[in-house]
């Protein structure tokens, strides 16, 4: 690794001495997510290949160019997975660029998020330093809550070289129930069964061909399942058919995401209880109520916003319409004074130049 890793440490030495802005860029499958793309391109594919994965132990360790899918592929020759379903977004999708993200797929509400699962990373900081956080054990905090800092960053706090995971073992029930229920129904019965001792897993809900549908994925023991779905009642799914359903709902290929045509699309990520929301029209809702998307007219910032402010959350503008440039003002809620004040400080620490991923997580840092 270390003939691979000498020319990027000296080349981001270079850019820290003249100050020239890198943006680094894996699969570039998340390059529509964010703010603008600024500086030379830094890629992350040398870096590629599992260093070290203990089934027995749970534990993958991963170079942050490592495709996604073949990380995948190699959990699930050993029956493990990712809890958490990071998406692909079509392809070219890399580990680092999962961790740089931070973005979860359908489990995120009961698994956990990305930074639930990072035990630490190696990274080459604004400096040209090569540092690391964590380490391969859940019990070992050193550095712990750096390390899940990274997650979602979007690669402003410097290129990710190494990241050790924790896994899990695939579970052995699974079952998809389909229910006929408005949005306020659907919000109400996820809310009763969330305080219920049910193996839910995922949800969605949204107006398909017309009719109010919430699909509802368990997960765990093989009993537990089949007892949840003789409780619950609802309509059963052919497994075979639905997981492809879920994979495109995690990478925003159903065709409520496609049928978006002018509209941006937002998401809103609320507490759970939230009841129907005051939208544009019905949104595609995820994660047990918590994560619901909305496609809007551009202009429709200021009233998003609002409405999930006032529900107890944030709203993101998550991917502006075709090829339209986003026309100024942030993609994300803008951070309160003292917030902003810690990610400055953070940013300063770890990149004291301003060389990575310039503006891409704030216009203004």
């Amino acid at each position: 690794m270390e003939r691979i890793l000498n020319p990027l440490v000296e080349r981001i030495r270079a850019a820290a001495e003249h100050g020239t802005p890198l943006r680094i860029r894996g699969g570039g499958s998340k390059d529509f997510y964010g703010e603008r793309l600024e500086g030379e391109l830094l890629e992350t594919a040398p870096l590629a290949g599992i260093t070290s994965y203990e089934p027995t132990e749970l534990v993958v360790t991963a170079l942050a160019g490592t495709p996604l899918a073949q990380l995948e592929a190699a959990l699930a020759e050993r029956g493990q997975c990712l809890p958490f379903e990071p998406p692909h977004f079509g392809g070219g999708a890399t580990v680092g660029g999962m961790v740089a993200a931070g973005l979860s797929g359908p489990a995120r509400a009961s698994a956990g998020a990305v930074r639930d699962y990072v035990l630490g990373l190696t990274m080459v900081n604004g400096r040209g330093e090569l540092v690391t956080f964590g380490g391969q054990v859940m019990k070992n905090v050193a550095g712990y809550d750096v390390s899940r800092l990274v997650a979602g960053s979007l690669g402003t706090l410097g290129l990710i070289v190494e990241v050790s995971l924790k896994v899990l073992p695939v579970p052995p029930g699974q079952a998809t129930l389909k229910f006929e229920l408005s949005q306020e129904q659907a919000l109400q019965r996820l809310n009763a069964w969330g305080g219920q001792p049910l193996p839910l897993n995922a949800s969605c809900w949204l107006r398909d061909g017309g009719v109010d549908t919430l699909y509802l994925r368990l997960r765990g023991a093989v009993a537990a399942v089949e007892a949840a779905c003789r409780s619950l009642g609802g309509e059963r799914q052919d497994e075979a058919r639905v997981a492809g359903d879920w994979s495109l709902c995690r990478d925003q290929q159903l065709p409520w995401f496609a049928e978006r045509a002018a509209r941006d699309l937002w998401r809103l990520s609320v507490p759970q209880t939230s009841p129907v929301l005051d939208l544009p029209e019905p949104p595609l809702v995820e994660w047990h109520g918590g994560q619901r998307w909305v496609r809007a007219e551009p202009g429709a910032a200021a009233r998003l916003r609002q409405v999930a402010a006032q529900a107890g959350g944030h709203a993101t503008l998550f991917a502006v319409a075709g090829e339209r440039a986003h026309a100024g003002g942030s993609r994300f809620t803008p951070l309160a004074p003292a917030l902003a004040h810690i990610h400055r400080e953070l940013k300063r620490q770890f990149d004291p130049v301003g060389i990575f991923n310039r503006g891409r997580l704030y216009p203004e840092f």
